[in-house]
């Protein structure tokens, strides 16, 4: 059975889990404060899921889902991690992470910015511009009617079809943006972030999203 190395503990992190673990995924899932502090979570999740260090949880993962906040991205553990498909939910929210100017210029992603810490892992944009509570309570089976559709992005082909597939067992369909270069269309304030879209909602919003806010 699949495994899921979950790095960040937060919203979006427990949500991912909650739903892997429904559909039969193992899940190993960390935080920065220690396995002790994701005690609950974890008896919550059940035998499926257990709690680690970063590392171990990259280490543990088939592929990884990292949701920290952007400024500790330099923390995400590099070598577990090395070959991998890496799924990016970050946002920047430069209230919390302080500035980063190439973001600020429009001259970089979030997801851009750790492909490059991880240079040998393979970055998929993910789960970035939905609400966390929907994650488990929005999807719907494929085929129907005005099915919520969630964005990716990649430079890696074999990442896309990862997350094409688990958006699909989540319940919604895909929308490729592109190569990472251009997944600042679905990032914060932009047309497509945190609306409910069908597929072709969100191929417009993304197409008329502005570089800078």
């Amino acid at each position: 059975m699949t495994t899921i190395g979950i790095i960040g503990a937060g919203h979006i992190g427990g949500q991912v889990a909650r739903k892997a673990v429904e559909l039969g995924y193992n899940v190993v899932i960390s935080n920065s404060r220690g396995p002790e502090t994701l005690a609950g979570l974890v008896a919550e999740l059940g035998p499926r899921a257990r709690a680690a260090t970063p590392a171990e949880a990259a280490a543990a993962g088939d592929f990884a889902v990292v949701t920290v906040p952007l400024k500790s991205i330099a923390d995400v553990p590099l070598e577990p991690l090395a070959g991998k498909i890496v799924l990016d939910t970050n946002n920047y929210y430069w209230e919390r992470d302080g500035h980063f100017p190439a973001l600020d210029a429009g001259e970089a992603t979030t997801s851009g910015l750790l492909q490059e810490h991880l240079p040998q892992s393979k970055v998929a944009k993910a789960f970035n511009h939905i609400m966390y509570s929907d994650i488990t309570t929005d999807g719907t089976p494929a085929g129907t009617p005005n099915r919520r559709a969630l964005a990716t992005a990649s430079d890696f082909p074999e990442a896309v079809e990862l997350v094409t597939r688990l958006y699909d067992e989540f319940g919604f369909d895909t929308v490729n943006v592109g190569p990472l270069s251009e997944s600042w269309r679905v990032e914060r304030d932009r047309p497509a972030y945190v609306a409910r879209q069908n597929a072709a909602e969100l191929t417009g919003n993304l197409a008329k999203a502005p570089r800078t806010i």
